[in-house]
C-alpha cells in the first residue's frame, strides 16, 4: 500500500539545505520513493496559516519504506542537521479512503 510522507518545515537556519537537497534525494529513491512536490512555494486556502516555509511530499511504496528511508544511517547527519536548522514535523498516510466512497481508493 503506497504511503505518503509529508515533511513540513519551518527553516530558522537555511545552512543545512543546499547539502540535504543534493542528497536526500538519492536517499528518498534508495527505498523506492519519489518526490511529488519539494515547494517553499506555501499558500493557505483555509484555515489558520501554519509558520511553514518549506513543504516536501514524498510517494513509498509502503509504510516499512518510509521508515527505512527515515532510519537509514546515511540520513542521520542530514536529519540532524534539518533537525538544528529548522522545526520540522514529518507525517506519514497511506492511500486509504476513511469513509470508504472513493471507489479507486482502498477502503481505510
Amino acid at each position: 500500500m503506497t504511503a505518503y510522507l509529508i515533511a513540513d518545515i519551518k527553516v530558522k537556519d537555511p545552512k543545512w539545505i543546499p547539502d540535504y537537497a543534493a542528497t536526500v534525494h538519492d536517499l528518498v529513491h534508495k527505498y523506492g520513493g519519489r518526490y511529488l512536490a519539494r515547494s517553499g512555494n506555501v499558500k493557505t486556502l483555509e484555515g489558520k496559516p501554519l509558520d511553514t516555509t518549506l513543504i516536501a511530499l514524498m510517494a513509498f511504496p509502503s509504510e516499512a519504506a518510509a521508515h527505512a528511508f527515515t532510519n537509514d544511517p546515511a540520513y542521520v547527519p542530514f536529519m540532524l542537521a534539518r533537525q538544528g536548522g529548522s522545526d520540522s514535523r514529518f507525517q506519514l498516510i497511506d492511500n486509504t479512503d476513511l469513509a470508504g466512497t472513493i471507489s479507486y481508493l482502498p477502503k481505510g
